[in-house]
């Protein structure tokens, strides 16, 4: 696709400054640059402006919030010359903090911190993914998806023993065997599987009442792109693809994963869904589709704005997937 960075979390040419992470003097001399500032985040959530249009606030590395997240600042790259650093403070616990209200499929919290700046929350990045702009947007999902790493690769694979960070959060050593670790990203292949002129819709269990999307899964090791296409649509909906084509690729932070966003044409119609992988598939025409975007379908909600699978399917029907 000629537009494919266009998607949410693509397109902003971030320099990531991948030269400096390990240059302890670079990295010494840009944490105390007056020109430096951090990007926050609150267990996953990254601090923004609230008010429209939103933007993701960037503070001074000195900044009271950040007293005791500098050891584990995370080099983002550079803007405008001046480095940007990803700061965790997940310590820190609000005083009104109501925790069976987190983790919802789109957490509807917002948690204020005092020394924040005003009008700014700790807001979910999925659900405020489009109110961002694209370098925003890459920030935002960069921080998360490292912290997040970080959270659950504390001890080496290898050996057992806890890991230090390096390279400016991009990289964890074992003391004890000398292993390296990095950041994991899954790579899901996320499918616009069309028959004539309807698409391949399907829902999975628990989704929120009316939610459809596209076909999706995990490559598996020693697999095609092409193949993992064929094989995922065929194990949860029982259809047959033949030729399969690249659209445009997707980071999505949700926890690790970069989603593969892929054109098939069906060689079958009949659906048999696996009831283990999805609660529901049918084939959607173009002018139902037309519909669903408009928020008119009886039945179906349209697929949420910001994901690759709106994208795709917006494309689909503007007939712009070239």
């Amino acid at each position: 696709m000629r537009h494919a960075e266009t998607v949410t979390f693509g397109g902003s040419a971030l320099d990531r400054a991948g030269e400096m992470r390990g240059d302890a003097a670079a990295l010494k001399a840009a944490l105390a640059d007056p020109n430096t500032r951090a990007v926050v985040f609150w267990r996953g959530k990254p601090l923004i402006h609230r008010a429209r249009p939103a933007s993701l606030c960037r503070v001074p590395m000195d900044h009271p919030m950040l007293q005791g997240a500098m050891a584990d600042a995370v080099l983002l790259g550079r803007e405008d010359g001046a480095a940007r650093f990803a700061c965790d403070i997940s310590h820190w616990m609000p005083e009104d903090l109501d925790a069976d209200q987190l983790g919802g499929f789109l957490d509807p919290t917002e948690q204020r911190h005092p020394d924040a700046p005003e009008d700014s929350v700790f807001a979910e990045l999925r659900r405020i993914m489009t109110w961002l702009s694209p370098r925003d947007a890459e920030l935002a999902a960069t921080g998360k998806a490292i912290f997040g790493w970080h959270d659950i690769h504390n001890f080496c694979a290898q050996c057992g023993a806890k890991s230090d960070v390096a390279q400016a959060g991009w990289q964890r050593n074992c003391p004890a065997c000398g292993a390296s670790h990095f950041p994991r990203t899954d790579p899901v292949v996320i499918m616009l599987i069309t028959h004539g002129n309807s698409v391949l819709m399907g829902r999975s269990p628990g989704w929120p009442e009316g939610m459809y999307s596209l076909l999706a899964g995990f490559v598996e090791p020693g697999e095609t792109l092409e193949a993992a296409v064929r094989r995922e649509v065929f194990e949860e909906a029982g259809v047959r693809v033949g030729a399969v084509s690249y659209l445009s690729s997707q980071p999505w932070p949700f926890p690790a994963s970069l989603m593969f966003g892929c054109q098939g044409e069906a060689t079958s119609r009949e659906i048999t869904i696996d009831p283990v992988e999805i609660e529901d598939a049918l084939w959607v025409t173009r002018e139902e589709m037309m519909e669903i975007f408009a928020g008119n379908h009886a039945t179906i909600l349209p697929a949420r704005k910001g994901a690759i699978a709106h994208f795709l399917l917006e494309n689909w029907l503007a007939d712009t997937l070239d």
